[in-house]
């Protein structure tokens, strides 16, 4: 699993790319967590190109969501890896859950 964060429309967007299970899971939260650090007023957490998302990955966007404070946070979730766990345990109502990076951009730029 890779990470990569840039800045886009003024929201901040980390990518995360590859299977993330309980043994990449510690470097998502990382990542999450440095990035949180800058105080982003959104984070985007784009996993459109994860191919498979373990509890453990959810449970590093549950933290992301509690140690988020005033950070806006958005998942970029679509297809059968990623958006259907996230639908089953119901994190579709805890994060603003969207097909496309574009798509969570201007949701958060509506807001």
């Amino acid at each position: 699993m890779t990470t990569t964060v840039t800045v886009h429309d003024g929201a901040t967007v980390l990518a995360v790319i590859g299977e993330v299970d309980l043994a990449t899971a510690p470097a998502l939260e990382n990542a999450i967590e440095s990035t949180l650090a800058g105080k982003p007023g959104a984070l985007v957490i784009d996993l459109s190109e994860v191919s498979f998302l373990a509890s453990a990955g959810m449970a590093a966007l549950v933290a992301a969501h509690q140690r988020a404070g005033a950070t806006r946070i958005a998942v970029v979730a679509d297809g059968p890896a990623t958006s259907r766990q996230l639908r089953m345990t119901n994190l579709d109502q805890v994060f603003s859950m969207h097909p496309t990076l574009d798509e969570a951009l201007s949701a958060l730029t509506m807001n």
